[in-house]
């Protein structure tokens, strides 16, 4: 039976269509899929915080009957090494999502350590411009906020390129946006960005 490391952070009821598919995880997705031609039945998926990395492992792990590790590196290396073995008996794939690849996560347990010496390594980048206005507009639409077209414009260029920096802005903008009572403009856009400091005073009013 297959089980599931969920993340505390994971949305529950979370779907496949609630991944976006950009650039910048195109070939992972690409990667998953064709996971019976993989060299081993292993992959470790890397890729920042609040990429959707476990939630994309997920899908996967189900769709092909196999198993997912969320946080393998910190996860009991025993157990690590007998999924992975596991993996290569039942020729199911078995996805260990960690937050670096080997050589930075280096397991105690030799057996194990060579076992990810021969695992392949696929990476989540951060978001490009289209992803990052998609993901603006998602993370509002999950939240009951109308996102205009000239606020997603003009976040995307000032707005830190990571997921976990778009993310802080949005739940700035929807805690200012429950504060004033308003729906979301480019005005309450400058507060939030002021307020986790990609900006700073002299710009707020701009």
């Amino acid at each position: 039976m297959s089980q599931f490391a969920l993340p505390l952070d994971w949305p529950a009821g979370a779907q496949e269509s609630d991944y976006i598919v950009s650039d910048a995880n195109r070939p992972v997705i690409r990667h998953l899929e064709h996971w019976a031609l993989w060299p081993v039945m292993a992959t470790i998926l890397v890729g920042p915080r609040k990429s959707g990395r476990s939630l994309l492992g997920r899908i996967y792990a189900i769709k092909a009957e196999g198993e997912l590790i969320d946080n393998a590196e910190r996860a009991d290396e025993e157990e690590v090494f007998h999924a992975w073995n596991r993996a290569q008996e039942r020729r199911r794939p078995l996805i260990l999502i960690a937050d670096h690849p080997p050589p930075v996560w280096t397991p105690e347990l030799a057996d194990l350590r060579s076992r990810m010496a021969a695992t392949p390594v696929v990476r989540i980048e951060e978001p490009d411009d289209l992803l990052a206005a998609q993901l603006i507009e998602k993370l509002c639409h999950d939240r009951g906020l109308a996102a205009p077209a000239e606020l997603i414009r003009y976040l995307v260029p000032r707005i830190e390129r990571s997921y976990l920096g778009v993310h802080r802005v949005i739940e700035a903008l929807d805690a200012l946006a429950y504060q004033k009572r308003q729906g979301l403009t480019v005005p309450l856009a400058r507060r939030a960005l002021l307020a986790v400091g990609v900006i700073d005073e002299s710009h707020a009013e701009a």
